[in-house]
């Protein structure tokens, strides 16, 4: 289990410090995220993911609400962008940005999905350190302010250190007060090093300490994705691990 006297101590503080009541996601935003799950367009590849993903648990932790403004980073294919716009759509607003065009291209002028816009980022602004996975990304900003929310599934491992500052940075300003921001990734076991191995996976105190340093305060943390069967020593990708990652699940907030 990843848990740490770190994270113990981490989560203590927070709660002594935290100055704000979060209230529960509403039972209409959680009638639109079931709707969003049921939309018979979504593909079968991501049904067949939300037994392991436990999306509508997740969103309820992260406390989604459907009069959001929310940026989602790095989404991929849109798993998570398919639920969340239409969600948002009514009464909020969905962003996107880093590595975002594919999702944004996939969907933009479908029905449920007209309030999602795309947040251009400059891909010449990203480096690779010679015999580097990671990305980094020098000081930058997305261009809006006060977003009631941040999402980032399982990308914080993907960028150096100094990448991780300044995304958690740029996060930290596009947020209003009490804007959350919320981080999910692959469990890497506390303070083990990189190899080859283990590129794809992160250490949540690590992650907690970097992400408190750009000002924000650790809200909580949920069990929902934790896997006892993963030995934390393989990669994600691998056969006998993919599917079955345990990964962290934070939730920070600007004060």
């Amino acid at each position: 289990m990843w848990h740490s006297p770190l994270l113990a101590l981490s989560l203590l503080l927070s709660s002594l410090f935290a100055t704000e009541v979060f209230a529960e996601t509403d039972a209409g935003t959680i009638d639109k995220i079931k709707s969003a799950l049921a939309d018979e367009r979504r593909p079968d590849a991501d049904r067949a993911r939300d037994k392991n993903r436990k999306p509508l648990e997740t969103l309820q932790f992260l406390g989604l609400k459907e009069d959001m403004r929310v940026l989602e980073l790095m989404p991929g294919g849109g798993w998570y962008t398919r639920l969340l716009a239409p969600v948002l759509n009514d009464n909020g607003q969905l962003y996107l940005s880093i590595f975002a065009e594919r999702a944004a291209n996939a969907l933009e002028g479908q029905s449920g999905f007209e309030n999602m816009s795309l947040i251009p980022f400059d891909r010449a602004r990203i480096s690779r350190p010679e015999g580097s996975r990671q990305m980094n990304v020098p000081p930058f900003s997305f261009g809006v302010k006060k977003l009631d929310m941040v999402v980032t599934f399982r990308n914080q491992h993907n960028f150096t250190a100094e990448g991780r500052k300044n995304l958690n940075q740029a996060v930290f300003d596009s947020l209003k007060k009490g804007g959350l921001y919320g981080v999910i990734d692959h469990t890497r076991r506390h303070m083990q090093p990189d190899h080859s191995e283990v590129w794809r996976r992160i250490d949540p105190v690590l992650v907690i300490k970097e992400i408190q340093e750009a000002g924000f305060q650790l809200v909580d943390f949920s069990t929902l994705h934790y896997r006892p069967d993963d030995e934390l020593r393989y990669e994600v990708g691998r056969a006998s691990v993919t599917g079955n990652t345990d990964r962290f699940t934070l939730l920070f907030v600007k004060p």
